[in-house]
């Protein structure tokens, strides 16, 4: 299996046509998508919905999120998720990107990372500073996976540990699911 770089960079000239990627034996659109953190519908429908061969090149869609918007998402999901199961990073990844799409929150990874709300950070990690600690490779792999399953969860917007959290406005919303300490919620 060919392997797939944390967080793929791609040129102006590649951005209007696409990246070319050879298919690898046991590819499937599910683990391109993932590997490059790209929306697996946007990878099917830049090619057709057609099946995979192993040795056909097909494009990999132009990511509309950074390289750097990827690496300040895996810090934060590093410094909220270290010790939490990986389901759980990419659950928090997926926070970032439904409050982006939400028109409740900023409409950027960075505002919606950097929020102040009431003289409050919504992230912990950017308070104290964790967020400048680097992110390991399972928090990437995390970003990118949420890229790729983007659209298709449950809608958390919110996540907290219940055995920390202070807050009892949070304990008033819907929960989504609970991973490891976290509670995630709309």
């Amino acid at each position: 299996m060919v392997s797939l770089s944390a967080f793929t960079l791609t040129t102006k000239s590649e951005a209007a046509t696409g990246t070319p990627h050879k298919v690898q034996y046991g590819e499937t659109y599910w683990k391109i998508a993932k590997g490059f953190g790209v929306p697996v519908d946007r990878l099917m429908a830049a090619n057709n919905n057609a099946p995979l061969k192993a040795g056909k090149t097909i494009t990999l869609p132009y990511s509309t999120i950074s390289a750097a918007e990827k690496e300040l998402m895996a810090r934060l999901v590093h410094a909220e998720a270290v010790g939490e199961p990986y389901e759980g990073k990419v659950a928090v990844a997926t926070v970032i990107l439904n409050r982006v799409a939400s028109p409740d929150f900023p409409n950027t990874i960075r505002k919606v990372i950097y929020q102040v709300s009431k003289g409050h950070y919504a992230f912990t990690p950017v308070q104290n500073g964790r967020i400048n600690q680097p992110a390991d490779a399972a928090s990437k792999r995390a970003v990118n996976e949420a890229i790729a399953f983007k659209g298709k969860g449950n809608g958390s917007l919110f996540f907290y540990n219940p055995k920390t959290s202070v807050s009892k406005w949070i304990y008033s919303r819907p929960v989504t699911v609970t991973i490891g300490k976290h509670r995630f919620a709309k």
